[in-house]
């Protein structure tokens, strides 16, 4: 089985920041991209975030400057830190991986069951 489970969201204030993780646990033989999606009431879910197994990064237009994606391979693990977060930036947030596993050898994309984060005063 492989799991990707997210972590760190909540009510922040505008201006505030939130960092999340998403840890990936299972038969996992290599990651290779992973990215941070959302997904908010009543939109189509959209990439935040992409990162690369060897660190390269892309950002949508609307969080470029304020979000950094980043990730430690040895833990499996990625986050995205959010600073100035504006109230816009509420959603679902969704980790998402595309790796190669064993038991059964293939490879497959994966989704966390995302975590909230909503930005008000």
């Amino acid at each position: 089985q492989v799991q990707l489970v997210e972590s760190g969201g909540g009510l922040v204030q505008p201006g505030g920041s939130l960092r999340l993780s998403c840890a990936a646990s299972g038969s996992i033989f290599r990651i290779n991209d992973m990215g941070w999606y959302r997904q908010a009431p009543g939109k189509q879910r959209e990439l935040v975030a992409g990162i690369t197994n060897d660190g390269t990064t892309n950002y949508a237009d609307s969080v470029k400057g304020r979000f950094t994606i980043s990730r430690d391979n040895a833990k499996k693990t990625m986050y995205l830190q959010m600073n100035s977060l504006k109230p816009e930036d509420t959603a679902v947030y969704l980790c998402n991986a595309d790796l190669y596993r064993y038991g059964p050898w293939r490879s497959s994309e994966y989704w966390g069951q995302g975590t909230q984060v909503t930005v008000s005063s």
